[in-house]
């Protein structure tokens, strides 16, 4: 049986002594950090100390224990939030910004994570170190199949930020790894549903929802903030082929505008004449039916006068046409039965008149054929020269 010094032996039992156990503690200290009572010569020659150094052991520990207690204090910063941890078992609730206290370790531990911070993932590029603007493709991640069998190479970048501490902290060995296979995944779904012609001229749509919907599917605690897209474009290898490609298409596109601004032109031109000439047709149609139904009336009209009167009215259509021809033609009518009064008549006018309308005629007919025409003129001068000597000579018998 080890018995300690102090003990205090009342039939070999009863508990020790603590005054003989500090005091025996506290020479071991002394002994420790060179307090011990003087040079030891040989068995014989230990001297005992006569006044012994006691180091307060309580006031020690209790500082030991402030500053172990002390250790527990922490504090969490403003968009931040602290998880707590006892003997390695996170408890329910986190820790809200500003100064906390848990049991210090090894009772307790706490890993605070910055809840707002922006974090940024490059996928089909890397970025320079320097931040320069030189960029280094990274072919694995950037060529993608479409679905009409082409291949594309897309670059793009995923902002995201957390959304849940305990999540993050104990569901991913590796956050940026976990947002980079959804990010493919997504990607790789939408361009394997669109053609290579859609994606190069309207680019790739919003994946931050199918991104988000993955990763909450395996608790990552992230939150998709946006998916840029940095560059959409054919690879490397077949770039000339697919720019031969463009130009074409171009091309196309420019014979097809300038057909349909052709066909634009002339179309409305085309129905605008049309119009005009049914619209003329249908005016010259009402006309005639007009003009033929005017003509019918005058005739009835003139038939059932001419059924009250047939002889005044045959005189009076015989006037009005021998009036209507004789108002167009250079001819004289005397009527010598009214007696033997003189009658003036202007010859020169009517000579004049007369020859100028046929060397007027003459000159037409010469233009049509010149053979015709110089004989008509020939006949129409003699015509004029024997119309010329009848009335002379009528002007002599009537004198």
């Amino acid at each position: 049986m080890i018995k300690f010094p102090g003990w205090r032996a009342q039939n070999n039992e009863g508990p020790p002594d603590l005054d003989e156990v500090m005091r025996d503690l506290s020479r071991k200290i002394n002994t420790l950090f060179g307090k011990g009572g003087g040079n030891k010569s040989g068995p014989q020659s230990v001297r005992p100390q006569a006044n012994p150094v006691n180091l307060p052991i309580l006031p020690i520990l209790a500082v030991v224990m402030l500053i172990w207690l002390g250790s527990g204090f922490y504090i969490v910063d403003q968009g931040s939030l602290g998880v707590v941890k006892r003997f390695g078992k996170v408890l329910n609730e986190n820790t809200e910004p500003g100064p906390r206290w848990h049991l210090p370790y090894p009772v307790e531990s706490v890993s605070v994570v910055n809840m707002e911070q922006v974090r940024r993932l490059e996928v089909g590029y890397r970025s320079g170190a320097e931040g320069g603007g030189s960029k280094t493709k990274q072919p694995r991640e950037a060529l993608m199949l479409t679905e009409d069998e082409n291949i594309i190479d897309l670059q793009f970048a995923v902002q995201y930020n957390l959304n849940n501490a305990k999540y993050y902290l104990f569901n991913n060995r590796s956050t940026d790894a976990a947002v980079m296979s959804a990010a493919e995944t997504a990607i790789r779904e939408v361009v394997g549903k669109n053609k290579l012609d859609d994606l190069l001229q309207k680019g790739l749509a919003d994946t931050s929802e199918r991104m988000q919907v993955i990763l909450d599917s395996y608790k990552t605690g992230v939150k998709i903030i946006s998916v840029s897209l940095q560059s959409a474009q054919p690879p490397e290898q077949v770039q000339e082929a697919f720019e031969d490609v463009n130009r074409a298409n171009q091309d196309n596109q420019r014979q097809i505008n300038e057909g349909q601004a052709y066909a634009n032109d002339v179309i409305p031109k085309a129905r605008g004449t049309a119009s005009r000439l049914l619209a003329e047709a249908a005016g010259y149609k009402l006309k005639v039916e007009s003009e033929a139904r005017g003509n019918t009336s005058r005739f009835d009209q003139i038939l059932a006068q001419y059924n009250n009167a047939p002889e005044v009215t045959r005189q009076r259509l015989f006037l009005d046409a021998q009036e209507q021809i004789m108002s167009s033609v250079s001819k004289v009518i005397v009527d010598q039965k009214a007696g033997n009064s003189l009658l003036y008549l202007p010859l020169d006018k009517l000579i004049s008149a007369s020859g100028g309308d046929t060397v007027q005629q003459s000159q037409s007919m010469q233009s049509l054929n010149p053979q015709v025409g110089a004989a008509a003129a020939a006949e129409a001068l003699a015509t004029a020269d024997r119309t010329r000597d009848a009335f002379r000579s009528r002007d002599r018998e009537s004198r």
